[in-house]
Formats: structure tokens, C-alpha cells, sequence
């Protein structure tokens, strides 16, 4: 009986030692602090790990799936637009996360920062081609740029030469000799043999519209004073105070659930603060942005959506408008309950720009944009005359945009007068400062001696330019030489035929052998001139 408690026993240390073994080697004792750091890397607070899911916005139900995808540890991440719903700090946490992955990762994403920080490889799908690019976003970037020049390059060459020889056909079919129109002919055969190089595909970003309010609002355009907003124990802000004037570009950037997205609809009206107030300036009219398109009726084509809205519009503008946020064609009949999410998101930020406001307030605007589309976003909120205050996590876009930065954190607005490289600089510009102040001698010298070779290397070029310049016009010279010079033995060559057709010369053996001889001087002479014309148009 001892014997058989002892072996049980002893089978029951082994399975267990096994499944120890399996437990540890699954991860099992550090998986709940793995899923700890990954849902607060996503921006999850440790008060909302026990949420039920069905009780979670959109944003947080994306979220949850993205950190669920990421701890399934697969061989293969695809990711399909995966910064959408993550604030600034999560973007970076995945960024990191992503880097350092021993799986392949392959993510569809128009978030140009987030490109650059950790992918390896780009594969871009265009006009039916794909190609494959080693680097990160601005190497594919500067790779496809310099491709898309050099293709340009070769086309205009090319094209720039099939003009050159028809013209030298034509000139020499103009001669009227046997040996120019076998010359032509010969060239004719060599330009038709000729590989036609195709102008490469037009790019999509020299579409633009221009964003002008109809009205123009008083230099103060909004002011917010002592404002404060809670949602039970959850403070948001409190005692906010700022203000935004006329043609500033204001971007609002800070965590999820910070109160970013809640202070724009207490601007709008669609809540109410706790205290504080909300003032806007004078002849001030709001045009508002936000992620759930519900600017949209839902029976109409977007067409329609448009037309019906702004009537003095013509369908020129209508289309343009809507083919600059990739609308095209029969897209432009699509009833707006057919629409996606992305699709809605463009069709709303196509009949905002449209409209007659001073003041564009936008919640996530590039969420659901191409890059294309975004670039032209930008361009055109650049050149607004009106104000604009957005949130947005979109890097790139704020950079490129923003005049102003607010930042919502730790319950306040933080003030950054600039762009998102600004707001970069100064957030590090305190240790950066220390450290000058630890070794006051350390200053930066002067710039002369690059100066000097600039202007060396400038008065260089101006030289070349001058002795490229002389030698292109002693080109032409030579060329209109050669032509003076067959035009007059041309003139020639048609006086002797009008002699020799003379009876008192026909009839002359000596004057008929002299002036047969000098036709074929002339013809000889013509031959070398016209090599040596050739000669000049190829250089």
C-alpha cells in the first residue's frame, strides 16, 4: 500500500513539475502584467480594467482588440489603420512595442510619423503596380520622388529629342535632294524604331480647393473663462482660461479621455460646463466637425448633400470639391447610408470646407484621409483667412498646420506658441537649458569660412554659365552658317540647271563641261555642309 501512495505520488510531482514546465514556458506567471502594460500602454486607466466591454465607446473597443492581437504573440501582425482611435502617448508606446516585435508586422496606415518610427519596409500599391521599397516612410518617400523625377526627366528628354529629329526630317525633306530625302527617310525609320517612353501617371496632390469664410469675424473669436468640467469624479478640467483670436490655427492634443473632445462640444453647445464661460466675438459663426458625421442625411447621393446645401454652387466646383477627397466618377451618386466610415468622414470634411463659417472647429479630422487627401487638408487650412481650433493626434498634420498648441494635462490647458516641433523643443528645452548652463563656454563659432566657399563656389557656377552661354551661341552661329552657306549653293546649284537648259550653253562643249564640273563641286561642298549641319543639331 506504501509503495502505491509512493508512486502515486511521485506521478503526481511529475505531472505537475510538466505542467509547471508548460505554464512558465506559455508565459503564465507574467502574463497578467503583461496585459497590465499593454492596456495601459493603449491608454486604458487601472479603474477601467474591469469594465465591461459593452459598456465601452468605439475608440476603447478598438483598443481592446488591438491590445488582445497583441498578446496573442502571433508570427504575423496585420494591422489596418491601427493609430485611429490611440491618443499621442499610446501612438508612441506602439511604436515601441511594434520595433522591437520578433514577428512580422505588416500594417496599412496613412500616419506618416507613426510610418517613420519602426517599419522597414514600404509596399505601395499604385495604378495596378506593386512595388517594394527598403526604409521607413521618408526613405520611400525620397526614393519614390527621385524615380518619379528621374521617369519625368526621361520622358521630357525623350520627348524634347523626337521633336529635335522631326525637325531635322523636316529640314532636310525642305533641301529637295536625293541624298537629304534618303538622310530624312533613314532618320524617319530610326525615330519610328524608337521605344516610347509613357509620361509618368499625374500626381493626385496639385488638386486644391480654397477654404474663404464669407464673413469676416472680429479679431477675438473666442474666450473661455474659469471653465471646469466633470463627469461624476472624473475631472476633466478645471479653471481653464484662454483665449483665440482671428487667423490663428489652435490644436488641442493630450490622452484620451483627457476632455479634449468634451470642451469642443461645451464650445458648441452640446454640453454644458460646470462653470465657467464660453464667449464668442463678434459676427463669429461656427462650423463644426465632429467623428460621429452627423452633419449627413443619410437618403440623399453626396452630390445631393452638397448641391442641396450650398445651391449657388455649379457642379464644377460640386465635383472638384468632392474628387479632391477621392470622390470620383459615379462615387459622386453614392447615397450617404452606403457610405463607410472613412467614406463618411471625407463626405463631412468636403461639405464643411464648402460652407460660409469663420470659425472651423474639427474633431479628428484626418482620421479616415488618404495621405493625398490630408496634404491638400493641409494646404488649404494653411491658406484659411478664418480661425481654427482642432484635436487632433495626427502628428504630421499638426505640425504642418497648427499655430498654436494646447495641451490637456493633469486636468489644465498648457500653452505652446508654435507647431508640434515646437511643442517638441520646449517640452525638452529645460535639461537642454541645464546643460548650456553647465558649460556657459561652450558657444557655437561663427559661419564665415562657409560663407566663403558659397560665394566661391557661386562665382564658380557664374563662370560656368557664362562659358556654356558663349559656347551655345557659337553653336547657333555655326548652324545658321551652314544654312546661309546651302541656301547659297542651292541658289547656285539652280542658276547652273537654268543655264544648262540654254541652247547657246547645251551646245558649248567646253562652257557645258565647266559648269558640269562646278555642279559637281557644289553637290560635294552641299554633302559636307550638311554632315557638318547635322553635326551642330546633335550637340
Amino acid at each position: 500500500m506504501k509503495s502505491s501512495s509512493g508512486d502515486y505520488l511521485t506521478a503526481m510531482m511529475e505531472t505537475y513539475d510538466r505542467l509547471n514546465q508548460d505554464f512558465e514556458r506559455q508565459n503564465g506567471y507574467a502574463c497578467e502584467s503583461e496585459i497590465v502594460g499593454v492596456l495601459k500602454g493603449l491608454g486604458f486607466a487601472e479603474s477601467e480594467f474591469d469594465s465591461p466591454c459593452a459598456t465601452l465607446s468605439g475608440g476603447q473597443k478598438t483598443r481592446v482588440s488591438l491590445g488582445k492581437l497583441l498578446l496573442t504573440r502571433p508570427d504575423c501582425i496585420l494591422l489596418d489603420e491601427p493609430t485611429n482611435h490611440l491618443d499621442i502617448a499610446s501612438i508612441a508606446w506602439l511604436e515601441g512595442f511594434l520595433s522591437s516585435y520578433p514577428g512580422a508586422v505588416v500594417v496599412v496606415a496613412h500616419d506618416r510619423y507613426f510610418l517613420d518610427r519602426f517599419v522597414d519596409h514600404v509596399i505601395e500599391i499604385e495604378n495596378t503596380h506593386l512595388s517594394v521599397f527598403t526604409g521607413n516612410y521618408t526613405a520611400y518617400a525620397t526614393k519614390k520622388k527621385m524615380l518619379r523625377d528621374a521617369a519625368m526627366k526621361q520622358y521630357l528628354n525623350q520627348q524634347q529629342e523626337i521633336k529635335h529629329q522631326e525637325e531635322v526630317i523636316a529640314r532636310l525633306k525642305s533641301f529637295n535632294r536625293e541624298k537629304s530625302i534618303k538622310r530624312a527617310e533613314s532618320r524617319e525609320k530610326m525615330l519610328g524604331k524608337m521605344e516610347r517612353v509613357e509620361r509618368p501617371q499625374k500626381l493626385n496632390d496639385s488638386m486644391s480647393f480654397t477654404l474663404e469664410p464669407h464673413v469676416v469675424s472680429g479679431n477675438d473669436v473666442l474666450t473661455i473663462e474659469n471653465l471646469s468640467k466633470s463627469f461624476g469624479e472624473n475631472v476633466l478640467f478645471t479653471h481653464a482660461n484662454f483665449e483665440i483670436h482671428r487667423g490663428e490655427r489652435v490644436a488641442i492634443i493630450g490622452n484620451n479621455g483627457t476632455g479634449k473632445t468634451t470642451l469642443l462640444k461645451i464650445i458648441n453647445g452640446l454640453l454644458d460646463a460646470d462653470e465657467g464661460a464660453c464667449t464668442l466675438g463678434a459676427k463669429v459663426a461656427i462650423g463644426y466637425y465632429d467623428q460621429e458625421q452627423q452633419l449627413l442625411t443619410e437618403e440623399n447621393t453626396l452630390f445631393e448633400e452638397i448641391q442641396n446645401a450650398y445651391p449657388y454652387l455649379n457642379n464644377t466646383k460640386i465635383r472638384s470639391t468632392l474628387a479632391a477627397f477621392l470622390f470620383t466618377g459615379d462615387d459622386v451618386f453614392k447615397k450617404v447610408s452606403a457610405l463607410s466610415g472613412g467614406e463618411r468622414g471625407r463626405r463631412s470634411l468636403a461639405k464643411l470646407i464648402l460652407s460660409p463659417f469663420n470659425f472651423l472647429i474639427l474633431d479628428e479630422p484626418t482620421n479616415h484621409l488618404d495621405m493625398v487627401s490630408k496634404e491638400i487638408l493641409e494646404q488649404a487650412l494653411n491658406r484659411y483667412t478664418g480661425t481654427v481650433l482642432y484635436v487632433s493626434h495626427d502628428r504630421y498634420f499638426v505640425n504642418q498646420t497648427a499655430t498654436r498648441i494646447l495641451e490637456l494635462t493633469d486636468q489644465i490647458f498648457v500653452e505652446y506658441i508654435g507647431n508640434y516641433d515646437y511643442y517638441l523643443e520646449k517640452r525638452e528645452a529645460l535639461p537642454a537649458a541645464a546643460r548650456r548652463q553647465a558649460a556657459p563656454g561652450t558657444t557655437t563659432p561663427a559661419a564665415a569660412p562657409p560663407a566663403a566657399e558659397a560665394t566661391t563656389a557661386g562665382a564658380a557656377d557664374w563662370k560656368s554659365q557664362k562659358e556654356e552661354q558663349a559656347r551655345r551661341r557659337k553653336r547657333e552661329n555655326d548652324i545658321c552658317k551652314a544654312e546661309d552657306a546651302i541656301a547659297a549653293l542651292e541658289e547656285r546649284e539652280k542658276e547652273i540647271d537654268a543655264l544648262l537648259e540654254q541652247e547657246d550653253i547645251y551646245t558649248n562643249v567646253g562652257k557645258l563641261m565647266e559648269l558640269n564640273l562646278e555642279k559637281e563641286m557644289i553637290q560635294e561642298e552641299m554633302t559636307e555642309w550638311m554632315e557638318r549641319w547635322e553635326a551642330l543639331l546633335e550637340e
